[in-house]
C-alpha cells in the first residue's frame, strides 16, 4: 500500500479549475457525512488525495470551503425549481414539477441537501443569508405561477409560495429519512404532497373576466 505522499504524486498537477472542483467534491462528501463542526481540513485533504498546503492554496479555511459549496447549492435549487416551472405551460403541472424538484434534490447521492436544509452551521450569518435568499427565490418562482392562476395580490401569492416550498422541502426530507423498508415510493409521496398543495390552491380560483 503506497504512502499518502505517493497518492499525491500520482494525482499529478491539475488545472486550477479542475483542482478546485476536485476539492469541492471531496469537501462535500466530508461535510455531508460529518457536518461542518466535525469535519476537518485534514480529512478533506485526504479525501481529495492532496496535501494540506494544496488545499489551503485554493481555500484559506474550512468556512471558505463550506461557503463555496453553499453558494453552489443555494444557486442550484432555485434553478431546478425554475427549470421545472418552465418545462410546461399548464400551471397545475408546473407547481407539481416544482415540488417534485425538492424530492429529486434530497434523493441525490451527493447529500447536498444536508448542507442546505440541515446545516449545523445555520447560525453562521453568511450561511443563513444564503439559505434565506434561496428560499425566497424558490418561493418567488412558485408565487408567480400562483398569481397567474388566482386573483391573489402579489403579497398573498408570495405567502402561499413560501408555504408550498416549505412544505415540499420538509416533506421530502422527512420521506428520505424514513426507514427504507417501510418508506412509500417517491412517486406516491410526491403525489400526496402535490395533491394537497394544488387542491389547497383551488380554494383561490381566478375570477372569470
Amino acid at each position: 500500500m503506497g504512502s499518502q505522499t505517493d497518492v499525491y504524486a500520482r494525482g499529478g498537477r491539475l488545472p486550477r479549475s479542475a483542482r478546485r472542483a476536485q476539492l469541492l467534491e471531496a469537501a462535500q462528501a466530508v461535510f455531508a457525512d460529518s457536518g461542518y463542526h466535525a469535519a476537518s481540513m485534514d480529512e478533506i485533504a485526504i479525501r481529495a488525495s492532496v496535501s494540506k498546503p494544496v488545499l489551503y492554496q485554493h481555500f484559506p479555511g474550512k468556512l471558505d470551503l463550506y461557503l463555496a459549496l453553499i453558494d453552489r447549492h443555494t444557486t442550484e435549487v432555485p434553478r431546478l425549481v425554475q427549470e421545472a416551472l418552465a418545462a410546461t405551460h399548464d400551471n397545475a403541472t408546473r407547481v407539481a414539477a416544482a415540488m417534485s424538484a425538492f424530492f429529486e434534490f434530497v434523493e441525490r447521492e451527493d447529500g447536498a441537501f444536508r448542507l442546505v436544509f440541515e446545516s449545523d452551521l445555520i447560525d453562521e450569518p453568511a450561511v443563513r443569508q444564503r439559505v434565506r435568499q434561496m428560499d425566497a427565490a424558490c418561493a418567488a418562482s412558485v408565487a408567480a405561477v400562483i398569481a397567474e392562476d388566482t386573483d391573489l395580490t402579489p403579497q398573498q401569492a408570495q405567502l402561499l409560495g413560501v408555504s408550498l416550498v416549505g412544505m415540499a422541502q420538509v416533506v421530502a426530507r422527512d420521506w428520505l429519512h424514513q426507514e427504507a423498508a417501510t418508506r412509500m415510493s417517491r412517486a406516491e409521496a410526491e403525489r400526496l404532497v402535490i395533491a394537497l398543495g394544488w387542491r389547497g390552491l383551488a380554494g383561490f380560483p381566478k375570477t372569470a373576466e
